[in-house]
């Protein structure tokens, strides 16, 4: 099977690229999996993300890819300012152009090298969250999943990456307790 043909193994999908990203990694099997362990999972990763027509999945992308899901990591799960150097370190490789085309102001990202290209993409995106709704990235509520969200629901109070995964085990896990007691 081509990695053109290899099916996303990912429990989540869908999400903003920088929690795409981060959505690489899941709990499955009572192990943590990693779609990015080669240049297979790249190109899956990439090609879920429409980016696999304008970037090689190789080693040097899929170390950069690396780092930047690494320090995203640090920056949605720590405080406040942790992982700031290391996102800046990777947005470092890149700028916006400003442009004038035919429908108008435009921007164009630039790379130093196009293998930073995802990573930097990434990167860029999470200041794009954090802009948008910071108080809406979130982790999945349920304590033995690594998953990440952006809270798009009407009120704001999403808890699980899947209703019908990790919500649904909550669900079942608080049932199971009440009438075991019965």
């Amino acid at each position: 099977m081509s990695d053109r043909d290899r099916v996303d193994p990912r429990p989540l999908t869908g999400e903003p690229l920088a929690l795409d990203l981060l959505n690489t990694r899941w709990v499955g099997e009572g192990a943590v999996q990693d779609l990015l362990t080669d240049t297979d999972g790249l190109a899956v990763w990439l090609r879920a993300n429409g980016l696999d027509g304008e970037f090689a999945a190789d080693a040097t992308t899929l170390r950069h890819v690396l780092r930047a899901r690494d320090a995203l990591k640090d920056a949605v799960d720590g405080a406040p300012g942790e992982g700031a150097e290391a996102v800046d370190a990777v947005l470092a490789h890149g700028r916006i152009r400003a442009t004038l085309t035919t429908q108008g102001p435009g921007e164009r990202p630039e790379f130093d090298d196009a293998s930073w290209g995802p990573a930097w993409l990434a990167a860029r995106d999470y200041l794009r969250l954090l802009t948008t709704a910071p108080d809406r990235i979130r982790g999945c509520a349920h304590e033995a999943c690594v998953l990440h969200f952006f809270d798009t629901s009407r009120n704001g109070t999403r808890r699980w990456c899947s209703m019908a995964a990790c919500g649904n085990r909550a669900k079942a896990s608080r049932h199971y307790a009440r009438t075991k007691d019965v």
